[in-house]
């Protein structure tokens, strides 16, 4: 597992204040992002054990995860009655087969389906998100050949509460690493939180900290 670097950043340092941001750094993967200071760091074994219950994996890969929450939980992750914002991050390899076949539609479905035609196959399969709305989809061009999407939508869970999802998907230039962060809450929380939110999708660097 790569060292899971949090540095301080200096930014809004005085003798009477606290910094501003968090930065969170995979150093080996030369990957990076920043918080609100005041954002809690979920541990990684309870974040292992939330990705595990949704059918995922954190072990071979990095992956952080902070909760503005005053009461942070891995259970947030993608929960639907998140009422402040829950940032989740990861770096992970990708197969042969997956980099041979990676497109940016793929990217696009990398988390939740997102395209029209893998929204149609889960729906069939009995996906439980309904109403999906687009907000955003941009393709993104970044230095030395680091390509992906972001990708803003909405999704309504069972129950009838609606979440924001915005979404940074990346890939190197040979397409044998994915970069991936997500913010999410309720529709109400991310127009609230909306500023923070693009603060911390758009410090989203796959390079050293600047």
């Amino acid at each position: 597992m790569p060292l899971l670097v949090v540095i301080l950043s200096s930014v809004g340092l005085s003798a009477c204040g606290a910094p501003q941001y968090t930065y969170v750094a995979d150093s080996a993967a030369g990957t990076y992002y920043k918080v609100p200071y005041g954002w809690h760091q979920i541990s990684q074994q309870s974040l292992n054990q939330a990705l595990a219950a949704a059918g995922g994996s954190g072990v071979g890969i990095w992956s952080t995860a902070f909760d503005a929450e005053s009461d942070p939980s891995a259970s947030h992750f993608l929960a639907g009655d998140v009422t402040e914002p829950f940032v989740f991050a990861e770096v992970g390899q990708l197969s042969s087969t997956a980099s041979n076949e990676l497109s940016y539609n793929m990217l696009r479905d990398f988390m939740l389906p997102v395209t029209s035609s893998t929204r149609e196959q889960d729906d069939e399969d009995g996906f439980p998100l309904t109403d999906f709305k687009s907000l955003r989809d941009e393709t993104i061009t970044a230095n030395q050949g680091v390509h992906g999407v972001r990708e803003t939508f909405q999704y309504t869970y069972p129950g009838g509460i609606s979440d924001t999802f915005d979404e940074d998907v990346l890939t190197n230039a040979d397409q044998t690493v994915v970069y991936f962060l997500m913010v999410h809450c309720t529709n109400a929380c991310y127009a609230q939180n909306e500023n923070d939110i693009n603060t911390i999708m758009t410090s989203f660097t796959v390079g050293s900290p600047t």
